[in-house]
């Protein structure tokens, strides 16, 4: 399982419509990938660490698919338009890490694989 991790960095007077994102820009992704697109999830910074300052990430998203090539497979043919999309929400340029899932703790069951 591969996590496709999608971050926005917060800057002063950013742009960014976090009901596009929740209610047209993931559910174009989800769309257009289909099957390959196996959940997804979407953060929305709030604040550092001290609970104060601004959060690093405006918004993140995470794309969970079986693998990297059934990611590049689904997500290849769409990208012009899915990146096209990007301006009608924010005008900050993503930030784009792909990672192995090596755990996974979800409603207290862990699955993983040693690293």
């Amino acid at each position: 399982m591969i996590r496709v991790s999608v971050m926005y960095s917060y800057q002063p007077n950013v742009r960014f419509d976090h009901d596009y994102y929740r209610t047209r820009h993931l559910p174009l992704i989800k769309s257009r990938m289909g099957a390959a697109l196996k959940y997804y999830a979407i953060d929305k910074g709030l604040a550092a660490r001290d609970g104060k300052s601004p959060s690093a990430y405006v918004a993140m998203c995470h794309l969970l698919c079986d693998s990297v090539d059934a990611y590049q497979s689904a997500f290849a043919p769409h990208a012009r338009e899915i990146q096209g999309d990007i301006l009608n929400f924010t005008d900050v340029t993503p930030i784009i890490q792909i990672s192995e899932v090596v755990v996974e703790n979800s409603a207290g069951r862990e699955t993983g694989r040693a690293a």
